[in-house]
């Protein structure tokens, strides 16, 4: 049902925005007297199709997933955002407060979350209660019920830990003094919602959009795999941060104690049931398919069955998505949503915005085709940086000489060659051409990418949509995919020593890219996976979690951005292109890693581990305490 996340209005009650159903349906009772402006609780929930609609407005608070303009990647070591002023380096920069928070999504923005939790509660508390004579799609509300409120309760823990756990609608006049819940408390709860929409879902199939048995094994496997790893367990995180041990709250965002292989058991056995009950792209292979396979293969992951350029067998990959169609009249309008996300961020050479642009660490986690690491140092390498590489790359990211869609009429005179121009190139008499993708290009250079790549990973190749405007992409938001099972599995089996399980199912990811068999084994295996997961999962708001969760991020996210300068000079006797072409037989390219401050200028501190809970927020809740750091 793609119309289910149309985006509804926050200020919607839970009730009220079932009018629309009354105006469009025909009534021919002129002695009905109940008001059409307004519908009862009892008329809704004695319908099943109005019961229905009331789940699909919960739905709604899941709006655009990822694909919003400003990306998580871009206060992660995948992304920069390129416009200033939106206020990411409030918090890239650690200057975040209660009183001044810097950008957040209201994807997982505390009013937010609780606002979808409230719309939960009712239907949790009405639907037991509900008239209508359809038991099976009663459960199957109850199952997406209990499945968003788990969701919901899952963003905020993992961006806030332990939180207040309210499960039912309150009424006007009472107490909302709700204290956090410990970490294991609110790990507990959201568990106990996804086993109980397991069981309720059983059977009830699968429906793009919409919460299945499998997404509620697959968000259970995602919940445990973060309550076992280090950010949790209390003595490892006091151990490694001083503002984690002098928090006088520890078990609000971190179990105190405990046993740990246990917690391992059971995120390893929760994305195995999950890996049972779904089915991956192209997994089970026993050796490597070729590079251009390859290629090909993670493309129509990336494309999850939304274009006539990928596979749409792929759409397999997808346990839950937020799903996407031109028909959205809002995002029609304003290109902010999934349908514009070609707009959002491809170059500036094609009137574009290049909001969230890869950075140079992440290119230069991307792998040699034999699996080897890239090496600045190696000089054979540095010197053809972009060849070579993890066919995944080639699907990540647009970068210097890479080829693209046709250009917009007014800009295929000056580059007719549909290939990516973020370097700056010798004109044959002492001058230099600018790429017309950067920011001196003589098209749009506000919109030009200040690292100097630009991310191509969930924008529709298919050349029919020659310029990411004029006509939408389909492209499919990955909530969770079949793959995050498979690297959940990894990593618990990883901890528990369980090292030929972990290599077996990691080779099946990389197999499926063309990507040779990993060795490794104790450390090694796990940066190896560590690295895999970064690669594998790019841009899908994994990277954020997975860096504080390992306490890594100090390393990831304390460094200034690193972005590419990239000259093209003629070769003795040579001349130009004209207009400017990449040619290795005509010039010489030389790549410089260089720090960019311009924007931005990143550090770490430690109480970046989790977010503020704004100053607001405590004083309509006297129960809450702060989180570390603030």
């Amino acid at each position: 049902m793609n119309y289910l996340h149309h985006r509804a209005s926050r200020v919607l009650s839970g009730i009220a925005f079932l009018t629309v159903l009354l105006i469009s349906a025909c009534d021919t009772d002129f002695l009905n007297t109940e008001p059409l402006d307004s519908i009862s609780s009892e008329a809704t929930w004695a319908d099943a199709a109005l019961s229905e609609a009331f789940i699909f407005n919960v739905y709604s608070f899941l709006g655009y997933g990822g694909f919003e303009e400003q990306m998580l990647a871009s206060i992660t070591d995948e992304a920069m955002f390129t416009h200033a002023g939106r206020n990411i380096n409030t918090f890239t920069e650690g200057t975040e407060d209660p009183t001044n928070t810097g950008w957040m999504s209201p994807t997982y923005q505390w009013d937010n979350m609780y606002l979808a939790i409230r719309q939960a509660n009712t239907a949790l508390q009405e639907l037991p209660e509900s008239t209508f004579d359809n038991p099976e799609l009663r459960d199957r509300l109850l199952g997406e019920a209990h499945f968003l409120r788990a969701y919901y309760y899952h963003q905020l823990a993992r961006f806030y830990g332990g939180v207040p756990l309210v499960d039912r609608p309150y009424g006007l006049n009472e107490d909302y003094s709700v204290p956090r819940a410990t970490w294991e408390e609110t790990v507990n709860f959201i568990v106990a919602d996804l086993d109980e929409a397991t069981r309720l879902l059983e059977g009830k199939g699968e429906t793009p959009g919409r919460a299945s048995q499998l997404s509620a094994l697959a968000l259970k496997s995602r919940i445990l795999l973060y309550a076992a790893s280090d950010l949790h367990h209390g003595p490892t995180a006091a151990a490694a941060s001083s503002t984690l041990a002098n928090y006088p709250h520890l078990d609000v965002i971190a179990y105190p104690g405990g046993d740990r292989t246990a917690r391992w058991q059971a995120a390893r056995d929760a994305a195995r049931a999950g890996l049972d009950a779904g089915t991956g792209y192209k997994m089970g292979l026993t050796e490597p398919v070729s590079a251009e396979q390859g290629r090909q293969n993670y493309l129509s992951i990336a494309m999850g069955g939304g274009s006539s350029v990928g596979d749409a067998a792929a759409a397999v990959e997808l346990i839950l998505q937020r799903t996407a169609t031109p028909l959205y009249t809002e995002e029609s309008n304003w290109p902010l949503g999934p349908i514009h996300f070609g707009i959002n961020n491809g170059p500036n050479g094609y009137h574009n915005w290049a909001g969230n642009t890869p950075i140079q660490q992440l290119v230069d986690d991307y792998e040699m085709m034999d699996g080897s690491s890239f090496d600045w140092s190696n000089n054979e390498l540095a010197a053809s940086p972009y060849e070579d590489r993890d066919p995944r790359f080639y699907v990540s990211v647009m970068y210097d000489g890479s080829g693209w869609k046709p250009r917009p009429s007014d800009v295929e005179g000056i580059e007719p060659y549909d290939e990516i121009q973020t370097g700056y190139y010798d004109d044959g008499s002492g001058g230099t051409i600018p790429g017309v993708d950067t920011r001196e290009s003589p098209v749009e250079n506000w919109n030009g990418s200040r690292t100097h790549y630009y991310v191509r990973k969930f924008i529709d190749p298919d050349p029919a949509l020659k310029d990411n405007q004029s006509s939408a992409q389909v492209i499919p938001w990955p909530f969770i995919r079949y793959t995050e099972l498979v690297l959940n599995y990894v990593e618990a089996s990883i901890e528990l020593g369980e090292e030929e399980e972990a290599r077996a199912w990691l080779n099946q990811i990389r197999y499926r890219v063309g990507m040779p068999a990993i060795t490794d084994s104790g450390d090694a295996l796990r940066d190896r996976y560590r690295n895999e997961r970064r690669i594998e999962m790019a841009y899908e708001e994994q990277r954020y979690h997975d860096v504080r969760r390992w306490l890594i991020a100090e390393e990831t996210q304390g460094e200034l951005i690193e972005t590419i300068d990239i000259r093209a000079n003629l070769k003795p006797g040579q001349q130009p292109h004209v207009p400017y072409k990449y040619d290795p037989a005509v010039y010489d390219y030389t790549y410089t890693v260089a720090e960019n401050t311009e924007n931005e200028s990143r550090t770490w501190v430690d109480k970046m581990y989790f977010r503020a809970i704004t100053r607001d927020e405590i004083n309509r809740n006297e129960a809450l305490v702060q989180n570390p750091g603030f």
